[in-house]
Order: C-alpha cells, then structure tokens, then sequence
C-alpha cells in the first residue's frame, strides 16, 4: 500500500488508516510483523502506532494467535457519526416483522465510496436461511442491492462511484449498458436476480428514502427456496411484503 498523497501531512495518522485497511481486506487477522511487511514498514516504526490503537479500543489482539483485528468500535462511532444510527433504529423493527413474517434473513445496505456495506441484517427465525454478515462488503454492479443503490441514486453520485470502482485493465465498466439496466430498475422499483454467489438464493431490494427523496439504503432479501416448500410465502409475497417494509421505513425517515 503506498502513502496517500496530499498538500498536508500526518505521518502517524496515514499509517494508521493504512492499518485499518489492511485488516479490513485481512478479516482473519495479521501479526504485526505481518503489517510491517505488508505496508513496507519496519516492525519498530509500526508496532507503536498498533499498541495505540489497541488502547483506544479500535483493534484487538487474539491471546491465542498474537494477531490483531478490527474492533466494532468503528461500527459504533460511524453510526453515531453519520446518518446510519437514525437509518438502523428505525428500519430495524421493521426488518425484524418482515424476517418473522416472510421466514427469510433480510440486510440494509448503504453505499460506501465504491461498494456496498451492510450495517444491519435480520436473520431468519427459523432453522433454515441465509444472512450476510453485518460489515460484509457488497459489489454495487453485481448485487441486487448495488443496482437498486445505483439506479435511485442522483446521476453525479453514479458517476462519482463508477469512477471509483477498480476493474481489471482493458475491461471497463459498459456505462450504456449499465444504464439501460438501471432505467429498467427505476422503472419497476425494485431489482431481482438470482445471487451472483450462492445457488438457490433470489435476491430482491428496494430502495429506501429518506427527506426529500434522497436514496439512503436499499433492503434486500436473500431469498432462500427449500426443496419441500416449506417457507411461509411464496417469493411473490415476499417480495410484495418487503416492498411494503421499505414504503414504511421511508415515511417513517420523513421520504
């Protein structure tokens, strides 16, 4: 990872946030010699900056293992921090109805830079289903929820997203395309598709708003079909069921 390059400088602080994005990609944790040498430092030039951290309470060191991990203190202080705490005590009882009644897990997704984030999730009741984790990271142009984030955002905050997602050299984002597709989205309210990642799973969103009809979030549902049909609903209801969470949350947040 290189330095971050800017008018002003904060030697401490660069390597700290280079630290918090290596242990973001490294969810299973890293040795901070494996840190040094994944950021190009020496172990004395970085382990300071580590112990800090962990004082603070945003990592945590295994006693086991010797390696260290992001801490939920983050989570916390961004919800405190920025629209998300108000978005989640709010949608949250409401996911809660919606995963009891349709018997499938349901995740609130926000856009962050040039992906997804969870930052909350339902799971399901029962004793069959499937959730994403809360923090997971969510590809904005394969997922279900990146496409209803992309399609009701603002066209200047599409443009600005796309530019910021990396692809590999020589093949470039089909902005025409993509465009259909998002138009197809606005145009019925919602996206479904089947998960790029899991088979058997139907993903389903819709976006949620808040004052002024600004796009705050889109709640999905990872549809989970069992062999002998024995969900509650069929996917029909159920996505005619979130469509009418998402309507509630987005009054309730003034949309």
């Amino acid at each position: 990872m290189a330095e971050r390059k800017g008018h002003y400088t904060a030697p401490a602080l660069d390597k700290a946030f280079l630290v918090i994005e290596l242990l973001a990609n490294n969810p299973q944790g890293l040795l901070a010699s494996e840190m040094a040498s994944a950021l190009g430092r020496t172990l004395g030039e970085l382990f300071r900056i580590v112990v800090v951290m962990e004082d603070a309470g945003y990592l945590q060191k295994s006693p086991a293992t010797d390696r260290y991990t992001v801490t939920y203190k983050f989570l916390d202080v961004a919800y405190r921090a920025t629209p998300a705490r108000q978005l989640t005590s709010t949608a949250i009882p409401e996911m809660q109805a919606l995963a009891g009644a349709i018997g499938q897990s349901c995740h609130l997704v926000v856009p962050k830079n040039a992906e997804g984030l969870v930052i909350a999730r339902e799971e399901n009741p029962g004793v069959r289903g499937f959730a994403l984790r809360l923090g997971a990271s969510i590809d904005l142009l394969r997922s279900c929820s990146g496409q209803v984030i992309l399609a009701f955002s603002p066209a200047a905050t599409v443009e600005r997203i796309l530019d910021r997602i990396a692809t590999p050299p020589g093949a470039p984002i089909d902005r025409a395309g993509l465009g259909v597709r998002l138009a197809a989205v606005r145009g019925q309210g919602y996206d479904t598709r089947e998960s790029p990642n899991t088979r058997g799973v139907t993903d389903v969103s819709y976006p949620v708003f808040g004052f002024g009809g600004e796009l705050l979030a889109a709640l999905t549902v990872p549809f989970l079909e069992t062999i002998d049909g024995s969900q509650p609903v069929g996917f029909d209801t159920a996505r005619t069921m979130l469509g009418d969470t998402t309507r509630r949350i987005s009054q309730l947040l003034g949309g």
